[in-house]
């Protein structure tokens, strides 16, 4: 009779993993977006590796004496073995070099451990001898897909191999490290620019607005102009899938009909225009995540990664509403949202760079008799107001009024198609005020007021 088998584990790398922790607790940031506590398969390694995890999510140091406390307040210290195990725990690692290889090892046997039970159910399923074949077998991926996207593989990805891969998929139908700088981030609009003085480091810009006003298409032509300058950016897309995104700035570079473009509805010279704009995106350091549903710990550890690899200037989180706060059972998703901007706030300060935040606005502003938004309409929070620096609000009025209407209620006033209004609402460093942008919505771009009609 064969003994029973013990699923894979390795608690030597478990204990390595909280051993590096106890050493360099900063060192939590290499590992915190792919590394969960559940990985861990021996209890007490799973309890301690816990503590210092929500230490982290509190910003607070992550050492020997801290997680005594922490394990202490949680009345598991005895359960782990007291002070003696986490002394045993530093001593047998003499540095944090390789936390990164042993996180690997305990999250791969995790991930060997998920397929077995997954294994198990998709056997109990063939067991029950449903008489829909086709649904049984649905259920069965299901299974294997949440498996699948409870990894979190996702990471920043270059724009120069999502471009490549738009190359290739089209045709079958790294960049430099930037030394790190004090200098003010530009948005590549003079009157913007003007008025906020680029955007600073250290400072948290939320950048709001109603559903399709063209809130991405700004945070994204940001994006390429401080790249452009020689700027680091770095994108975590919760929203739309990295190919999207850079289909958008395709659209936008080789000023080619984003629809047409998606589709490849394109002439022959408007290929060309697409070839050369690859070229030109391709050289430029902007780096692309775009996991769904991204935790805000996952966020700054990995913009913390870029940081540290590429010197990173800018990061654009699209959007807020779609970043998963911690998990605490007494948060309800106002605390949830306050504590998402806590953190974008203290990660900006951490690493002076400039975080721009793309964030929802909420129903009242449809309800008022003026559309235009105030600071109160910031969804879900007013903590977005108190820790952001400044606040920019995108406002069209010809989302509101067909011509005729306009004609009939502002007669003698031109129809303001395309006209964005870029409200700064709040800005912590000097006055705030309101300009005016072209909105090309064809080509995916904001533009200067004079250019944008001049070029219609």
């Amino acid at each position: 009779m064969y003994a029973e088998r013990l699923p894979p584990h390795d608690v030597d790398a478990e204990e390595a993993v909280v051993g590096s922790l106890l050493i360099d607790g900063e060192a939590m940031s290499r590992v915190a977006s792919f590394l969960k506590p559940d990985d861990f398969y021996q209890g007490r390694n799973r309890w301690c590796y816990e503590a210092c995890f929500d230490l982290y999510q509190r910003r607070e140091a992550i050492n020997q004496v801290t997680l005594a406390h922490e394990l202490g307040r949680r009345g598991r210290l005895d359960e782990v073995g007291g002070n003696a195990y986490l002394s045993h725990l530093v001593a047998m690692v003499p540095t944090s070099l390789h936390l990164e290889h042993y996180a690997q090892i305990v999250s791969r046997t995790a991930i060997m451990r998920g397929l077995i039970q997954a294994a198990g159910e998709i056997a109990a399923i063939g067991y029950e001898g449903r008489p829909d074949p086709e649904a049984a077998l649905t259920d069965a991926e299901k299974i294997l897909f949440r498996l699948h996207s409870a990894q979190g593989k996702g990471g920043f990805v270059p724009l120069r191999e999502v471009l490549d891969q738009y190359l290739e998929d089209t045709a079958n139908a790294q960049t430099t490290p930037l030394e790190r700088r004090s200098a003010p981030i530009l948005t590549g609009f003079a009157d913007l620019d003007e008025l906020l003085g680029g955007m600073q480091r250290s400072d948290l810009l939320v950048l709001a607005a109603r559903p399709s006003v063209g809130k991405s298409t700004l945070a994204v032509n940001v994006a390429r102009h401080a790249a452009g300058l020689g700027g680091t950016v770095g994108i975590f897309s919760l929203e739309m899938s990295r190919e999207q995104l850079a289909q958008r700035l395709l659209a936008s570079e080789a000023g080619v009909d984003s629809h047409r473009l998606r589709l490849g509805l394109y002439t022959q010279e408007e290929e060309g225009r697409i070839i050369n704009a690859v070229g030109v995106l391709s050289d430029l350091p902007i780096y692309i995540d775009d996991t769904p549903l991204a935790s805000i710990v996952e966020i700054r550890g990995k913009a913390n990664r870029l940081w540290q690899e590429r010197g990173a200037d800018l990061f654009i989180v699209d959007h807020m509403q779609l970043v998963r706060g911690p998990q605490l059972r007494e948060y309800n998703r106002v605390q949830e949202m306050g504590e998402i901007s806590r953190s974008l706030k203290g990660l900006a300060r951490d690493l002076n760079v400039s975080i721009l935040a793309v964030s929802q606005l909420s129903r009242a502003v449809e309800q008022r008799p003026t559309h235009r938004p105030q600071l109160s309409d910031l969804r879900e929070s007013g903590s977005i107001e108190q820790d952001a620096d400044v606040v920019v609000f995108i406002y069209r009025e010809e989302m509101y009024y067909t011509e005729e209407e306009w004609e009939s209620r502002f007669e003698g006033r031109p129809y303001p198609r395309n006209i964005a209004e870029i409200i700064v609402a709040k800005h912590r460093h000097g006055p705030i005020d309101t300009i005016n942008l072209f909105f090309r919505d064809r080509y995916a771009r904001f533009e200067t007021l004079a250019a944008g009609q001049g070029a219609r």
